[in-house]
């Protein structure tokens, strides 16, 4: 092969592949995204089917929310999640998935406002104040949301206090990583940590523009195998680091 054929064979590629990533390096085999598209696509008509039916039924517009965010549709996942307040307006202040889906609806501020008033539900879940920082940050920039951080007096689960010092600047990435490998804990524990401190190490620097560290952390999280088995929660923020794995590596 001439040197000429052989930098147009590299070309075709990176074209099929996209630079830098090619597309056998994704966390998850193609079997698997081809099975997640189809599940979200035949969820998404079945549900729009039964609230055709049944116009006021909340759940319904929670389940179709949830499929139109794990299938990248983020606006009409805002639409769903505001519907289900609309109907149930004893929902407005946990409704945490309506702030994440404002988030990549690119809604920031409302975004931040709903993680705000999710504080007055539940003051020690680290996990909320995460997401505020996030959201501040996008709408009014690093220095803001630093010193809008959302103050914990009580102890929560590991690794979100950890975590949490990343934004203060307390602690790095690679000192987070390095504690969850130290820490005398169960295997089924540490994968757990893992997952959590790979998401947000992953989503932190996809914020502050460190897209290579951000990809190689959300691979890691979406590789994670106790995240896509664990319960609703955990699951549903799996479902996040894969969808933000999938924005950042788009042709």
């Amino acid at each position: 092969m001439t040197v000429l054929a052989r930098s147009l064979m590299s070309f075709v590629v990176l074209l099929v592949c996209g630079v830098g990533h090619a597309a056998d390096d994704h966390p998850l085999s193609a079997e698997t995204r081809e099975q997640l598209s189809a599940k979200f696509k035949a969820d998404l008509a079945k549900l729009s089917e039964q609230i055709a039916a049944d116009p006021k039924k909340v759940d319904l517009y929670s389940r179709r929310g949830d499929a139109y965010f794990f299938n990248g549709d983020f606006e009409k996942s805002v639409a769903d999640y505001e519907k289900m307040v609309e109907l149930d307006n004893s929902q407005d202040t946990s409704h945490w998935r309506r702030g994440i889906a404002r988030f990549y609806a690119n809604k920031f501020e409302d975004a931040a406002k709903q993680f705000e008033i999710y504080n007055t539900f539940d003051d020690v879940d680290r996990e909320n104040g995460i997401w505020r920082y996030f959201s501040q940050h996008k709408a009014y920039g690093a220095k803001k949301a630093r010193e809008g951080l959302l103050k914990y007096r009580k102890d929560d689960r590991e690794p979100f206090p950890a975590v949490y010092k990343l934004f203060s600047g307390e602690m790095t990435g690679a000192e987070i990583l390095k504690q969850i490998d130290a820490a005398e804990i169960s295997k089924s524990e540490r994968e757990k940590r893992l997952f959590y401190a790979n998401l947000y190490i992953g989503l932190n620097d996809a914020i502050e523009g460190r897209k290579e560290s951000a990809i190689k952390h959300l691979k890691a999280s979406t590789e994670n195998e106790w995240g896509p088995k664990a319960g609703y929660g955990p699951n549903y923020m799996w479902h996040v680091g894969r969808v933000h794995y999938d924005l950042l590596t788009r042709k």
